[in-house]
């Protein structure tokens, strides 16, 4: 242990550099996947910009309860298919998952097949319920 304090000692401004680069490859993958919007900001968006949300959940939580006039696109559907989305490739498109965390891999498929506004509710439903900002039920 301490020729590694005594490595980083010598050593710094590798060090330096290398937790620079860390840093700088997390945020470059973060925004890959689109824009962290809080349910507030996802609200304007999409109410000023016509833009979709797309509830990713599995039929079962959609129907549970979901954000008014959501549309409904399960994550592994998109995947295989982004064209679904073709009407929205230029406007404002909000991703909502359960807990916000699993929307991002999605995030990055549509931003990869040339959708220029993909953007990713954080906390996701969890986080709209505890919000408690209104919600639809089928079932």
């Amino acid at each position: 242990m301490a020729l590694f304090f005594e490595f980083l000692a010598q050593q710094w401004m590798l060090v330096a550099a290398l937790l620079v680069v860390m840093v700088m490859l997390f945020l470059h993958e973060t925004r890959k996947s689109g824009t962290s919007l809080s349910p507030q900001q996802a609200i304007n968006v999409v109410n000023s910009e016509e833009g979709v949300f797309v509830d990713l959940r599995d039929t079962a939580e959609f129907r549970s309860g979901h954000i008014v006039d959501a549309m409904h696109i399960p994550t592994t559907k998109l995947m295989n298919n982004t064209g679904l989305l073709e009407n929205y490739r230029d406007k404002p498109i909000v991703l909502v998952c359960k807990m916000g965390q699993s929307a991002g891999a999605v995030g990055k498929k549509l931003n990869a097949d040339g959708f220029a506004r993909v953007n990713v509710m954080t906390g996701g439903m969890m986080e709209w319920k505890n919000l408690q900002l209104p919600v639809v039920n089928n079932g």
